[in-house]
């Protein structure tokens, strides 16, 4: 039992990484989750044994929970695919017009397009920060920039930060989530603070 609560700590360093935090770190991941509200766009890659492709992030719009995402690919006939959403549940717009719903996102995104996205953790990870779900192990590089992060059976990993917003830290440009035989890059173009209407 011991060994199962402590393995994700037990795994080797990867080379030129650390677990020991920078000293700003727990300022800068503060200032990371007060970053709640925005919208960005980018390119979204997906590659896994049973389909891979690609697709436009039109907009990733971010309030809070809530979330407004519209992809643009002609990968799977997906065309123009909006979704919104919440934590456990999404709504799902093909370009049809023919919308489905669902209680379990992640589920839904399967069904209609064959890939496999971790969409509760991707709000986190989108700005370098863990999860809320799960254990999760951080590894910075030997410029204090976080380099990865393990949770969920998922490795995130920071290839490129870009000072996109005057007033927060730099934000990444480039992420690739790693999963057995699948794997999710995101590369943003343009990343904005929006206003939020609850403040």
């Amino acid at each position: 039992m011991l060994g199962a609560c402590t393995s994700i700590q037990l795994e080797p360093l990867p080379e030129g990484l650390t677990d020991q935090p920078p000293a700003d770190w727990s300022e800068r991941s503060e200032r990371l989750k007060a970053f709640h509200s925005w919208e960005l766009s980018g390119k979204l890659a997906v590659k896994q044994p049973s389909d891979s492709g690609t697709a436009i992030i039109n907009h990733w719009i971010q309030k809070r929970d809530a979330y407004d995402l519209e992809l643009s690919s002609s990968f799977l006939g997906m065309g123009r695919t909006s979704l919104q959403g919440v934590p456990g549940f999404i709504s799902l717009t093909l370009p049809d017009g023919e919308t489905y719903r669902s209680g379990d996102p992640e589920a839904l995104i399967a069904a209609a397009t064959g890939w496999q996205l971790p969409l509760n953790s991707l709000v986190w990870w989108i700005r370098g920060l863990p999860g809320p779900d799960g254990d999760f192990r951080l590894l910075f590089n030997d410029e204090n920039q976080l380099a990865m992060i393990r949770q969920q059976g998922w490795e995130i990993r920071y290839d490129r930060w870009q000072p996109f917003i005057a007033g927060y830290p730099p934000l990444p440009a480039r992420i690739t989530a790693v999963k057995e035989d699948k794997r999710v890059r995101v590369v943003v173009v343009q990343w904005n603070e929006t206003t939020d209407p609850t403040r």
